[in-house]
């Protein structure tokens, strides 16, 4: 038996009473940012704040906690878009190589993007377009930026003819354009197969014909293919996690191999009857499992979280960290 008072269930408290909290207002978030993304796809500028409850499983009251009004998650959404996208990019980028070779790493990766996480692309590239102000802004500002990007392959070029300050902007409209057209489509296939035609455009006016048709010969990236709820393991939880579900969880990742007992006084949840049902739910949408010979009531027990009970923690353990 463990001791209440012992120093890793001090430690085990410690571990999950404070962030607790805040990871279970960033589980609610995160439910109304991808049912705000969802519910922009289906209704349009018509969408609100009922629309995005109906679809989160989340209350109004919450809502209203989370964010001033509609106009505010409508915007937290497409931020929420743009960081994704920015996190496959910077994963992708290596300032020691050439423009070309970065910018058709960030391409790629870009498309990935919106390839394994569609409905947040098309929030991004199309569905932004029908809301509010402040998004279309935001959406201008990251284009510009993009831009700017893309224009640094002026530097290779020096010595002949100036390019047009608006060369940039219009590769990046291009680009935007090919890939809506097929995200917005019935079968938009795998975007990545876009990268040479793409890079051939892009290079072109920078470096020449000729670095374009080496682009346009380049084999299309060896890039595997993900699903949308693997990217976002909050797309398929099949419950809604609760404060005290939320310590529960946290109570697991900061003590592997604990049992009902030793969660119990991690998580402050006392009465064994409590924690055995609420390890029960976790383990039932499998965020966690018994891997030691106990059953669910058993003293004997030992949890760990699964991998999808990783990926879930990882995402909020990153949101209270912001």
């Amino acid at each position: 038996m463990v001791r209440p008072d012992s120093e890793r269930n001090v430690l085990a408290r410690r571990a999950v009473g404070g962030p607790a909290r805040q990871w279970s207002a960033n589980v609610q978030r995160q439910r109304l940012l991808a049912a705000s993304a969802d519910a922009v796809r289906q209704r349009g500028r018509s969408v609100t704040v009922a629309d995005v409850v109906q679809r989160s499983g989340v209350s109004r009251r919450t809502f209203y906690e989370l964010f001033r009004g509609l106009e505010d998650c409508l915007l937290a959404t497409f931020e929420e878009g743009l960081e994704r996208a920015a996190r496959y990019v910077t994963d992708a980028d290596d300032p020691g190589r050439p423009w070309a070779e970065r910018v058709r790493a960030a391409l790629t990766a870009l498309l990935s993007f919106l390839e394994e996480e569609p409905v947040m692309g098309r929030m991004l590239l199309l569905d932004s377009l029908s809301i509010r102000p402040e998004v279309l802004e935001r959406r201008e500002l990251s284009l510009k930026e993009l831009a700017g990007v893309i224009d640094e392959g002026r530097r290779q070029t020096a010595g002949e003819q100036p390019h047009s300050p608006l060369t940039g902007e219009c590769l990046v409209g291009g680009v935007v354009s090919v890939a809506s057209s097929r995200l917005s489509g019935p079968h938009p296939g795998r975007l990545v197969d876009l990268v040479p035609g793409l890079m051939s455009v892009i290079v072109h006016p920078y470096l020449g014909a000729a670095a374009a048709a080496r682009e346009l010969a380049t084999p299309v990236p060896d890039v595997p293919s993900l699903t949308e709820t693997s990217s976002n393991p909050l797309a398929s939880l099949p419950m809604r996690v609760t404060y005290r579900t939320g310590r529960v969880l946290m109570a697991v990742a900061a003590n592997p191999g604990a049992s009902n007992r030793e969660l119990g006084v991690a998580a402050e949840v006392p009465d064994q009857g409590q924690i055995s049902k609420l390890l029960a739910r976790l383990a039932k949408v499998g965020l966690i499992e018994n891997v030691g010979e106990g059953t669910v009531r058993a003293a004997a027990s030992s949890w760990s979280l699964t991998d999808v009970g990783w990926e879930v923690h990882g995402v909020f353990a990153h949101g209270a960290g912001r």
